[in-house]
């Protein structure tokens, strides 16, 4: 894994071009999950319009892919080049504050860049919230990747310890919300994508019982290897927010949605995010 990180993005991006093939017309990765994803998403688009999507998105997967595995050599300068924070300053007034912020991320552009990035450009005040591995040998690989450029990393389960322990400190948890929330975890449910959906409902009860602000983040691909990220601010911790009305999730699944519907083939569609049903009555 080091050997091929070590080779240049240039090269990478052609092992990306294998990948690809491999993925949309030999081993057809995930296809059937992909397709139903694509035509449930995009109701209105024609069966061609789906299919091109469909081919979009296994390149941008594996181009992506290849980016990951880049993470293991790729400098902190290297990054810095690479992606961009458009709007740095929504942080940094957060910190001058001493906001602890919630940074609520999606499996869209190069997600896998999004913490080592704002490692780079605020060090010492960003940690991942990330859900462990089974795999002992996959677990300490992207431990690895991940914590490369300075990055911390937090078992979700250490969450509320982690907010207690830091409390009053100008600091960013980063977390991919996206996730398919199980009936177990009592999630709120929206229409997204014409769609019933679940979501984790973590950021909007973090927010009221510790005082978090709140932080959209959107990145996406300008052109091969670079990246741009955008910062909406959701909520300035000022305020409490009423838990129950979940307003902060609803925001961000708004500007998810929006995301998507403007680059749909970004998104991580062999994900079963439609995985569960809503439990009528």
């Amino acid at each position: 894994m080091v050997g091929l990180s070590s080779l240049p993005l240039a090269v990478l991006y052609g092992l990306a071009r294998l990948l690809y093939w491999l993925m949309a017309y030999v081993l057809r990765y995930r296809r059937r999950v992909v397709m139903e994803n694509l035509r449930n998403s995009f109701p209105e688009k024609s069966g061609a319009q789906i299919d091109q999507i469909a081919n979009d998105f296994y390149w941008h997967f594996a181009q992506v892919m290849v980016e990951i595995l880049k993470l293991r050599t790729l400098s902190a300068a290297e990054m810095r080049q690479r992606v961009l924070i458009e709007n740095p300053d929504v942080l940094e007034r957060l910190f001058a504050e001493n906001k602890q912020v919630l940074t609520l991320g999606s499996h869209t552009g190069n997600w896998e860049w999004i913490l080592p990035s704002g490692a780079v450009l605020f060090p010492g005040r960003v940690t991942g919230v990330y859900k462990p591995l089974m795999n002992p040998f996959f677990e300490a690989f992207l431990l690895e990747l991940r914590t490369h450029v300075g990055a911390k990393l937090l078992p979700m389960k250490s969450t509320l310890r982690d907010l207690l322990r830091h409390r009053g400190q100008g600091r960013a948890l980063s977390m991919l919300s996206d996730q398919a929330a199980g009936p177990e975890d009592h999630p709120y449910w929206t229409n997204f994508l014409h769609q019933d959906t679940p979501f984790y409902t973590g950021a909007d009860k973090l927010a009221a019982q510790f005082g978090c602000a709140a932080v959209y983040v959107t990145i996406r691909r300008v052109r091969r290897g670079y990246y741009r990220i955008s910062l909406t601010e959701l909520h300035d911790g000022q305020t409490t927010l009423p838990p129950e009305e979940h307003q902060l999730t609803e925001a961000f699944a708004r500007l998810l949605e929006r995301d998507i519907q403007a680059s749909p083939s970004d998104y991580l569609w062999s994900h079963r995010r439609w995985k569960h049903k809503r439990v009528q009555g």
